[in-house]
């Protein structure tokens, strides 16, 4: 250690060592009991980036869709989660209607999420609030780099990076039943689309979603809306054709989409 008496465990990136605990089994990486403890924010930050990178690693065939560049900008805004959208009570309504601009054409909360980063980005990072977001989406640029993984950006191709979403989240697939309730393809869940997405007020037919979230209901929170031959075309060991195919076969439950809202 030579003159440096500051343990080598606290001056180093954490990330590597969470990662390291969590192969060996041990998940709660903020209670192990260190012999010299690092410093509370540097095993919170390790712990941020951590979650940031199974989000990212969730996001499957990064080169295929050409989007790696705008894939680790909504991991990084899924690792920080909606803490980034400030609602003041006194300007709630100012702030719902500037957020829903950036869901305009229905593209999926994923896909918002983008758009607030890359705006945010055009105002040369001006709002202080988002600045944990950058620094792990730098993270995550450089964990690509090592792994050379180009980054290239998509973003005008919306069905590229909507492929690249479900090729991450094809587990977590669910299809419209009737008066806005979903139910998960594999599992059979009851589901809803959460009040906070840009699409619960449009009601598409087949979704994919970020996580649940259990309160008075079970809700999918960050959703984006796909084709259910998506499904089979990236995940044809976890789907089949029968999962997917009565959603050609069968018409659409009386009153679905939009229409649901006017009962």
């Amino acid at each position: 250690m030579g003159d440096n008496t500051v343990p080598e465990i606290q001056r180093t990136n954490l990330a590597n060592v969470g990662l390291t605990l969590k192969s060996l089994g041990i998940d709660n990486v903020m209670q192990f009991d260190f012999m010299d403890p690092p410093p509370d924010e540097a095993l919170l930050k390790a712990h941020e980036l951590l979650y940031a990178l199974s989000s990212l690693n969730k996001f499957g065939e990064l080169t295929k869709y050409k989007c790696s560049d705008d894939i680790i900008s909504i991991a990084a805004m899924l690792s920080v989660g909606k803490s980034i959208f400030y609602r003041p009570k006194d300007k709630q309504v100012y702030a719902d209607n500037a957020m829903m601009n950036f869901h305009t054409g229905n593209v999926g909360d994923h896909i918002t999420l983008l758009r607030v980063y890359n705006s945010w980005k055009k105002t040369n990072y001006s709002t202080q609030c988002m600045r944990q977001t950058r620094d792990i989406r730098d993270q995550l640029a450089g964990l690509l780099e090592r792994v050379e993984i180009e980054l290239t950006s998509n973003s005008s191709d919306v069905d590229a990076i909507k492929k690249s979403i479900t090729s991450g989240f094809f587990p977590h697939s669910a299809r419209l039943q009737k008066f806005g309730l979903y139910k998960t393809i594999k599992h059979l869940q009851n589901v809803r689309i959460h009040p906070g997405s840009g699409l619960a007020q449009v009601l598409p037919r087949w979704v994919v979603y970020h996580e649940l979230v259990l309160t008075t209901k079970e809700y999918m929170r960050q959703v984006t809306e796909i084709n259910p031959e998506w499904l089979v075309e990236i995940a044809p060991h976890y789907y089949q054709l029968k999962d997917v195919e009565d959603s050609y076969s069968k018409k659409m439950p009386r009153g679905a989409g939009r229409a649901y809202l006017d009962r």
